[in-house]
């Protein structure tokens, strides 16, 4: 199986939002905080795992770019700290080609609470652990900086849940934020995306968000949802198309994802 670079992408985005946010639910804040539903695809947010959190999530692409065959990727993560206080901290650890188990990448995030329905986090992705041979497809390690906003008014926050339903991100990182994959430089794709990323969520029939996010190099549209299966654990899924310009990549294609998180 390649280590394909969608994949990747599509995996960080789960494992930043497999975890529930319980302790920020139940604490008393100014402002309606964002709702439990998925807020991305493929780009980081500034809210992460705290307080104790175990999560495990998967996620695929049918095909794989430039390829005939799908792909996928899991991984597991913890999340510590106090984001409300200091700073909570995420780290995940995720096998990159499930054919072998022998290529894994780590990613850290830092976040912090800001209030307000507010949150900022500065992370890095895909630290390469094990072979590093065969990186052709994958990106480099990736450094970012994300500030994420649940958008407040009376038309916009649930009335039951008191969380609000239209939720933006707003970033800049390098790697594959802004560099193309060797296959989208020999196909004549440019060498640079925009470093610069993005997503927006809104609720739809307070079951669900539908979803957009541009991740420098690329636009994906889906859709996601969590269930809470108690106060403290919860199950996401997400399914989406990738790749919806001709900027990188040879085609739109399918991307799914799915996570559960529990606090300790």
């Amino acid at each position: 199986m390649k280590r394909l670079k969608l994949k990747f992408l599509m995996l960080s985005a789960l494992l930043a939002l497999a975890s529930p946010e319980i302790v920020l639910a139940e604490s008393s804040f100014s402002g309606a905080l964002p709702n439990i539903h998925g807020k991305s695809l493929t780009t980081p947010v500034g809210w992460g795992a705290a307080y104790g959190t175990v999560f495990v999530g998967a996620g695929g692409t049918i095909p794989a770019p430039y390829s005939n065959e799908s792909d996928a990727a899991m991984g597991l993560g913890i999340g510590i700290g106090n984001p409300r206080e200091y700073v909570g901290l995420e780290a995940s650890v995720m096998s990159l080609d499930l054919s072998d188990w022998e290529r894994y990448s780590l990613n850290l995030k830092v976040h912090r609470y800001l209030g307000h329905g507010n949150s900022i986090a500065v992370g890095v992705e895909n630290i390469l652990i094990g072979d590093s041979s065969n990186n052709r497809t994958d990106a480099d390690e990736s450094y970012y900086i994300v500030y994420s906003q649940g958008v407040q008014g009376q038309q916009l926050v649930n009335d039951e849940t008191n969380r609000t339903k239209l939720h933006y991100s707003i970033g800049i990182g390098n790697g594959r934020f802004r560099d193309k994959s060797p296959l989208d430089v020999d196909n004549g794709k440019g060498k640079h995306g925009t470093a610069v990323f993005g997503n927006v969520s809104y609720e739809l029939f307070d079951e669900f968000n539908a979803i957009a996010d541009w991740n420098g190099v690329n636009l994906n549209a889906g859709v996601s949802k969590t269930i809470m299966l108690g106060r403290q654990s919860a199950l996401v899924a997400s399914l989406g198309a990738a790749d919806l310009t001709g900027y990188s990549g040879d085609g739109v294609r399918f991307i799914w994802s799915v996570g559960a998180g529990i606090m300790f």
